[in-house]
């Protein structure tokens, strides 16, 4: 369980460091935290700035997003996958993309628990078979947050259980050839949408390949 600024009881952050910089191991990280202060908070998220020093003793600072990791599931179904749009207030657009999300409140769940309760928040599918692909980290340059991704099989169809902040997403079913070109004319941009699929990629071309690849 992480504390607001993002650190763990042992004062360990998710990036694995200790509070005096060094790694688990002992060893000295290139970049080293010599100390932290949230310098803005709200339910999604905590922004930190850190005093850190570097090999060459130069000192400076660091802007930390902290957030807990989060679930996106590929819902793959008759040769497709079932997708969702919603307008994305950042980028100023409507933007496709696999389910995905995070707990409310900035509270840690388990990943298949919370893929689960993504898959039927916002597409109301029910999901018979959840397969781990692999994890992710999305925007290592800025935060620690990371992504557990998951292949959602044996679909159930339910309600959806979206939140306020969902009230203008909508789902649809796309082949895969659809959603490659949707990939191509940049009608999906989400970045861990494309690493998803990647994952997904490497799995079947493995399976393909046999157990000795």
């Amino acid at each position: 369980m992480s504390r607001p600024d993002g650190s763990r009881p042992d004062g360990s952050r998710p990036g694995g460091s200790r509070p005096d910089g060094s790694l688990p191991d002992g060893s000295r990280p290139a970049i080293r935290r010599l100390s932290s202060r949230v310098v803005y908070e709200n339910p999604w998220m905590t922004v930190r700035e850190d005093q850190v020093e570097r090999l060459d003793g130069s000192r400076g600072i660091f802007g930390v997003i902290d957030k807990p990791d989060f679930a996106l599931v590929i819902p793959a179904e008759d040769g497709g996958f079932h997708l969702v749009e919603e307008y994305r207030y950042p980028i100023g657009r409507r933007s496709w993309s696999f389910p995905q999300g995070t707990m409310p409140g900035r509270r840690q769940a388990d990943p298949e628990s919370l893929a689960r309760r993504e898959l039927v928040e916002e597409t109301g599918l029910r999901a018979g078979e959840l397969t781990k692909l692999g994890f992710l980290h999305c925007s290592h340059g800025m935060s620690g947050q990371g992504c557990h991704v998951f292949l959602a099989t044996d679909l159930r169809p339910g309600e959806t259980q979206r939140e306020h902040e969902e009230q203008d997403m909508r789902q649809a079913w796309v082949s895969r050839d659809a959603f490659e070109r949707m990939v191509a004319d940049g009608a999906i941009t989400d970045d861990a949408t494309l690493a998803g699929y990647a994952l997904l990629m490497l799995r079947e071309r493995r399976a393909a390949a046999g157990p000795d690849r």
